[in-house]
């Protein structure tokens, strides 16, 4: 899942951005409202962290634009403020959830698992092709020939994938919602993921494979002799 994450702290926002990339999740980071503005007008994400005290635009101020422009992404928003008319001011203009600092990780995290689950669930943690099982709650891609627990970014790319079956996604497109648009790694780091990706799904003898479209992007597709 692709979270953007909206806070003016530095500090915060690097330590919050490591720990969610660790939790198998891709990460954009911004510093203030205009440029969050920004990147959900260019972009679609899972979820949305808003701090509510940021520079040139307030949280407030971009939930209230994006839920007036139709956007739906879960929201939860943090604030130095506990004030309930602050809380109830958010959660009116369009929040999923309300998280007050200092806050402690796990309950962040437990936060952000409850306002995403809408897209988790769909009936079930797994998305499943053919023979092979992606679990999203364990991050294992399996078939009946064994399991593979993935990397982070083995995990996001494959889910991507298989979230978009017989879809050509662009190499730049898969790069963004992998890596984040402010990643420092070139683009053939997608295809070094994807051989990554190949050599499990051969060894699972999965009946799916990844198809690369030369210049364009990857596509995941049920093996025709399969």
């Amino acid at each position: 899942m692709r979270l953007l994450l909206a806070e003016d702290e530095q500090a915060l926002s690097k330590a919050l951005g490591t720990i969610l990339e660790r939790n198998r999740y891709s990460v954009d980071r911004v510093f203030d409202g205009e440029t969050a503005l920004e990147y959900l007008e260019t972009d679609n994400y899972d979820g949305v962290i808003l701090d509510v005290m940021m520079p040139k635009v307030d949280g407030i101020t971009v939930l209230k634009t994006i839920r007036e422009k139709g956007n739906l992404v879960p929201v939860l928003l943090l604030t130095a403020k506990s004030e309930t008319d602050d809380k109830v001011l958010g959660l009116d203009a369009g929040a999923n959830d309300y998280l007050t600092k200092p806050f402690s990780i796990p309950e962040l995290m437990a936060r952000i698992r409850a306002m995403t689950r809408a897209q988790m669930a769909q009936g079930s943690s797994k998305l499943t092709i053919g023979n092979t099982t992606l679990d999203r709650a364990t991050y294992e891609l399996s078939s009946p020939k064994g399991n593979f627990r993935l990397t982070n970014k083995e995990f996001q790319l494959l889910e991507l994938l298989m979230m978009n079956p017989n879809k050509v996604i662009p190499t730049e497109r898969v790069m963004e919602r992998v890596w984040g648009f402010d990643s420092d790694s070139e683009i053939n780091v997608v295809w070094v993921y994807i051989s990554y990706l190949r050599k499990k799904l051969s060894a699972l003898h999965s009946n799916i494979q990844i198809k690369a479209i030369r210049n364009v992007g990857y596509s995941l597709e049920k093996r025709e002799d399969a």
